[in-house]
Formats: C-alpha cells, structure tokens, sequence
C-alpha cells in the first residue's frame, strides 16, 4: 500500500476513514457480506477467484503489485478479456491493461504531452476506438476550477509503450464540483460525467466534440445519486451508475436518462470501478486496494439486473426485489434481506459521518 502521507491534505478522495470510523466500516461490510443473498445454486454471492481455466472475462484478482487503488475499470475493444484500469490520486501518466484470465499487467501505457496527472478516476473507451482517461477527481469539492481528459488510440499491440495523448480542459457550467465517473456514449461519441456530494450529485453532458484548444463546458442535465463509477452498454441503451453500496441501470436514449432499477452490485471494501464485459452480458466490478478483485455480475435478460448465476437477485419489471427471497432458488432469504437493509443502512451512516469528520479538518 501507499505510505499514509500520500492521502493527506487535498489527495484525499472519497471516504476513506481512519480509526474508530474505519473500524466499524469494515465490520459493517464484513457482516453485510455474510447476509448478502445467496445464488440460485444455493452458495453465498462472494467473489469467485481468478479464471483458473483461462476462460475471459470471469472475476479475477489483480496481481500488478503497482496497481493499489484502481479506480476506472473499461473492457478493451480490441483485446478479448482484456481490462484498463489504473491508479487514482497522483500516481502519474499510466494506464494498465489486465488479463482477466490470470489477473496479470500485459501492458502499461505512459502519457505524455498530458502535464501532471492531479486526480485520475475514471476510464472509458469511445466508438472511435479512443481510450478517455478522467483527471476530474476533486478532493476539496470544488477547489479546481477545471479538470482535465486524455486521450489516446487503444493500441493495437498490447506492449509497454509510451503513446502521445490529447489533453481536454473541461469546466462546468455551474461551478467546480468534485466526480469520479466519466462515461463515452457507444453510438455519438459524447462524453458524460457524473459529480458526487454529499446529497448526491449530477449528471453533465459534454459537447458533441471535444476540443483541446480552450475550454469544454460540461452542461447539468440530470440527477444522479452518490456515483464513484458509470458505464454505458455496449449498444448504448442503458447507463448504469455504482455507488459505494449499489448499482442502478437507467434506460438511455436520445442523451437523456429514462426509467431505472436496482442493478445487483457486490459488496467491496473500496467499490470505485465498474464497466460491461465487450459483449454486454455482464458487469464487471472493481474496488480499491492491493490484488483488489474485479467481480463479474451477469445480467439478467439484458435488462441490467443481476443473473442468478453470478449471485444476483430476482427483481420484477421495475427493479425491487421479488416477492420469492433473495434470490434463491427455494424462495428463502426474506430474513436475510432485512437484515442485509440492516448492515447497509449502518454502514452509510458510519460512512457519511465518517466523511463529514473529515471534511471538517483543516
């Protein structure tokens, strides 16, 4: 892990508590996850480990010693199986990609012509084939008055390269504001960020092209809650938002967000990442953290929701749960539920109060 110093002061990003605070944040999500609904198969939904048949795309473990706070998480367009991901904070101009069948780096990405990383946390890849690296964290919630996105062809060869990047300096229309998801539409190309606050946080579209010369105002166009992470489907009809403690899909179309439901998300100590596998038939999450693991989440019917065979639960047609349990098969788990709600809504409070403590020190 990062010495302590390298999260003080101003690079401090998102909750990450401290004593007492941390303690019992750990504690409610370790119980939360012994509740959490089991599997059609009857098995608790945990993390399953790495791809031992060498089979893409399942849940792995990143093994980059390098790699400890991986905060974006894109499936590559050209490399089946293949993961970007890279650090936040002030780590430096690099991008990972990882094999999901082993968990292992086959490529580390340098970036020049960008400047200085400040708060990279999010990743995406367009239709134009362009990976979109995010610089938009914000750790005092306004204190910058621009962030920055790079940009740089995926490569076609995955070796340690170092490739010249576009830089964009985007603002917002109603002031500096603290994000940590930036989403590229797969069918226009436009890019999407998603802030986050204490009460939530909003939706901004980009324009329709980026420039990078001058300034790309970035327009509020909707009401999102706490996000660390979003990733548009593959064919570009769902948006789907994760938070530290959830997921919801949100129908997209004509660039605006339509009806959502619950998306089953697993629990994670740091959850920052999410992203769909290439072929749309599941989502992938990822958390902070050293040999942090990457969760694969089928979905069911396309819809968004969480498969029964990756641990999700039933939902009906508009996203709460089922009248039969938590998914399982025989029906049981109302007991669990509760209690899960239980642990969830502990652990938002110890979070959110642990969060207000330490935006209130100097």
């Amino acid at each position: 892990m990062r010495s302590l110093p390298r999260h003080f002061g101003p690079r401090h990003s998102g909750p990450r508590l401290s004593g007492t605070v941390a303690a019992l944040a750990v504690a409610v999500l370790l119980g939360a996850s012994a509740f959490a609904p089991a599997s059609a198969s009857g098995s608790a939904s945990v993390p399953r480990a790495a791809a031992a048949d060498g089979t893409p795309d399942q849940t792995f473990t990143i093994r980059d010693p390098r790699i400890i706070e991986s905060s974006g998480l894109a499936a590559s367009r050209l490399h089946p199986g293949v993961y970007w991901t890279h650090n936040d904070s002030d780590d430096g101009p690099y991008v990972f990609a990882v094999d999901s069948r082993t968990g292992e780096t086959v490529a580390t990405i340098t970036m020049e012509g960008v400047g200085e990383p400040r708060d990279v946390e999010a990743i995406s890849i367009g239709p134009d084939g362009n990976v979109y690296v995010g610089d938009i964290g914000d750790n005092l919630n306004g204190s910058w008055d621009h962030v920055w996105i790079y940009r740089f062809p995926e490569p076609k060869r995955l070796k340690d390269t170092t490739v010249r990047a576009t830089q964009f300096t985007v603002t917002y229309a109603d002031g500096p504001r603290n994000a940590e998801a930036l989403m590229v539409d797969p069918r226009t190309g436009r890019v999407y960020i998603a802030s986050k606050n204490d009460n939530g946080g909003g939706l901004y579209e980009g324009p329709a092209r980026l420039t990078p010369s001058g300034t790309n105002v970035f327009r509020r166009i909707g009401e999102v809650p706490w996000v660390t992470d979003g990733a548009f489907s593959p064919d570009g009809t769902e948006l789907v938002l994760r938070s530290y403690f959830s997921a919801r899909g949100y129908v997209w179309k004509d660039g605006r967000l339509g009806e959502d439901h619950a998306v089953h998300a697993p629990f994670q100590g740091q959850a920052e990442s999410v992203t769909y596998t290439a072929d749309g038939s599941a989502l992938m999450f990822g958390s902070e953290g050293k040999e942090s693991e990457v969760v694969r989440e089928d979905l069911d019917n396309g819809k968004g929701s969480g498969g029964k065979g990756s641990g999700g639960k039933d939902e009906d047609s508009d996203g709460s749960p089922s009248g039969n349990g938590a998914g399982t098969a025989d029906g049981g788990g109302t007991q669990g539920s509760a209690t899960l709600g239980a642990f969830v809504l502990i652990g938002c409070a110890v979070l959110f109060f642990g969060f207000k403590r330490l935006r209130g020190k100097p």
